[in-house]
């Protein structure tokens, strides 16, 4: 019996879920083939879904269409809007997830999903014809084919975890190691590296005195991340507690350094900069007295805590004296101690931005598997990659995101121009124009793009239709209505701004940033005028009107700049250019330039490496 298909997914991991889903939901017949289909989108690290910039990355994935931020906000115990003391183009959305809730509600969507077939088994091969993707075959010898590839293996490939000298094959505790692939695809000619990443200990709760800790509640504004959602106020939600280390904590984990895999050069794999090991950082940072540790329930109905910041692979002895000297982790009874875990990745700069490799057609690659870290930017690469195999399948147009329409845009734009040499994780300080890409306007952003590719269905162009009416008319409502002195002046005391002395535009007000736009409706009873807008009352509808007034101006200068650079970004470099014979063009810019061969200026101008001056020479040549 042949097996067929249009698309295979290999990895049941946050990228392969969304890779998956997105190929059914555009008509493809798939197969997401999984080592283990009670782990899908397994949460292997902290049991949470966003934060600072990957919040916008779930947001980004909803409004396409995608299902991270529903299946999120159906496990979610603890909702926070992190950065709001900042600017909204700040602001990053950030949930605590019941972990094995999570990986249940993606397991119930994808059984769902319309043309969507599951296997478990360890595919242990590429399918070649011609020197393209044809297909999966499987450890067992099954042989299954497709029109397309997506390889989404994270931290499998060659997997080794460490606990001390302790080493065991694997892709994360209690799982097996993918062998096979990695072999098969260096000796086609692909660059194959190693990196590394680690997890925490997972502590018993009833053993922790959390009376010695600093409480951090969820916000109690009943947010979610889907667009779709409706808030859930009065939600019940668990909180998380803080703690730091301290100098006796420091010393046991000093006392193990010698039996560290990662000191003693064992590890070879490089580590995330952004999320170190707890040995990492009392080496890095020796003069720092304490360094804070966050505990994260794991579930609703559990007992079982994750510590945030003290990922180690460090022996089990060391691991579990030195958590016994952090305030309220005197008594610490552990589930499972932390380790460190090194793993197979290919440099990102052999993919295209349609995420296909360059010298493989037909084969995706997708999540850690690209040198990135976290369930988000996993997920966000999954999306895009089921997309773009589909549209090929189709003879259709690739999708690909700019870096002024979403952080997602920037992310693989990073990979695919600029490589990795360390686990690479998503930051708003990587993205050129934070104001237009805010955690609010996703839906406007993406949406329309969602629905045209048959991603997105109908209830979310009404519902976007709906916010974007209802926006228009508040701002349209307050710069149309007057405000007297009188009825207002108080209000404006009471907010420590000035007050008026004749009648006024009711923007105008609004443009004050001690204005609350919800506070200052409710006074002049706008809610009544626009009851027909407001009938479905939303606070975040609210919120988007006050950051359009507020921030106008600058967001109609950004995306001045924004247009400006797409002009140079959409000026296309010819596959055929000689660059070695481009001798005014530094030696490392022709270097990097032959060996990545971006194909538009506004690529090359992000290659590390390649200079302002070796870009004007590039437009020179190209006759610009």
């Amino acid at each position: 019996m042949k097996l067929e298909y249009d698309i295979i997914v290999v990895g049941g991991g946050h990228a392969g879920c969304e890779a998956a889903h997105a190929a059914a939901r555009m008509g493809a017949r798939t197969l997401l083939i999984t080592i283990d289909m009670t782990k899908l989108a397994q949460m292997s690290c902290n049991p949470a879904m966003g934060g600072i910039a990957k919040g916008q990355i779930i947001r980004e994935i909803d409004a396409l269409g995608g299902m991270s931020g529903i299946i999120t906000d159906r496990s979610t115990i603890q909702f926070r809007m992190l950065n709001r003391s900042k600017g909204p183009a700040m602001w990053s959305p950030r949930a605590q997830c019941d972990r094995v809730r999570f990986s249940i509600e993606w397991r119930k969507w994808l059984e769902r999903t319309e043309n969507l077939h599951i296997w478990q088994e360890l595919a242990v091969k590429i399918i070649m014809k011609e020197g393209k993707a044809a297909g999966v075959e499987t450890a067992f010898g099954n042989k299954m084919y497709a029109k397309k590839v997506i390889l989404t293996n994270g931290t499998f490939l060659n997997g080794l975890m460490h606990v001390g000298f302790e080493r065991m094959p694997g892709g994360r505790s209690g799982d097996q190691a993918s062998t096979g692939l990695s072999d098969q695809l260096s000796k086609i000619g692909l660059k194959v590296e190693r990196l590394k990443t680690g997890t925490s200990a997972r502590i018993d709760g009833r053993t922790v005195d959390f009376r010695k800790m600093t409480e951090q509640k969820g916000d109690d504004e009943g947010r979610t991340f889907s667009y779709l959602g409706e808030r859930k106020r009065n939600r019940k939600q668990k909180s998380c507690f803080i703690t730091h280390t301290n100098r006796e904590v420091h010393e046991e984990l000093r006392k193990g350094l010698k039996f560290s895999p990662l000191f003693q050069g064992i590890i070879k794999g490089r580590g995330p900069r952004y999320c170190p090991s707890i040995e990492d950082k009392i080496v890095t940072f020796g003069d720092k007295e304490a360094h804070q540790l966050f505990l994260e329930p794991e579930g609703k109905d559990t007992i079982e805590y994750y510590v945030n910041g003290f990922a180690s692979s460090l022996p089990l002895e060391t691991q579990i004296k030195a958590l016994r000297k952090v305030p309220g982790l005197e008594k610490v009874e552990i589930f499972r101690p932390g380790y460190a875990i090194e793993y197979d990745f290919f440099q990102p700069t052999q993919l295209k931005h349609t995420l296909e490799n360059k010298t493989i057609e037909n084969l995706y690659f997708a999540g850690q598997i690209n040198g990135t870290t976290g369930y988000e930017e996993a997920a966000a690469q999954g999306i895009i990659a089921g997309i773009n195999a589909v549209r090929k399948i189709r003879g259709e147009e690739e999708f690909i995101l700019g870096r002024d329409e979403s952080y997602i845009g920037v992310l693989i734009d990073d990979l695919v121009t600029k490589g990795v040499d360390e686990p690479y994780r998503m930051f708003t300080s990587r993205a050129e124009y934070r104001i237009l890409l805010r955690q609010d306007n996703g839906d406007e952003r993406l949406t329309r793009k969602g629905f045209e590719i048959g991603l997105a269905d109908r209830s979310r162009i009404r519902k976007l239709e709906e916010k974007e009416r209802t926006v228009k008319n508040i701002i349209g409502y307050l710069d149309e209505r007057s405000v007297a002195p009188v009825e207002i002046n108080d209000f404006l005391r009471e907010r420590n701004t000035s007050e008026i002395k004749q009648a006024v535009k009711a923007l105008t007000l609004a443009l004050r940033p001690q204005v609350e736009l919800e506070a200052f409706l409710e006074r002049i009873e706008a809610k009544k005028i626009l009851e027909a807008e407001l009938r479905r009352y939303n606070d975040e509808i609210i919120e988007a009107a006050e950051i359009r007034i507020k921030y106008e101006g600058y967001i109609q200068r950004e995306k001045a700049i924004a247009d400006k650079i797409r002009r140079l970004e959409n000026v296309r470099i010819p596959v055929d250019v000689n660059y070695g014979e481009l001798l005014s063009i530094s030696t490392e810019g022709r270097q990097k330039l032959s060996r990545l061969k971006p194909s538009t200026i506004g690529q090359a101008g992000r290659i590390s490496g390649v200079s302002p001056s070796d870009i004007n020479i590039l437009l020179m040549y190209l006759g610009r």
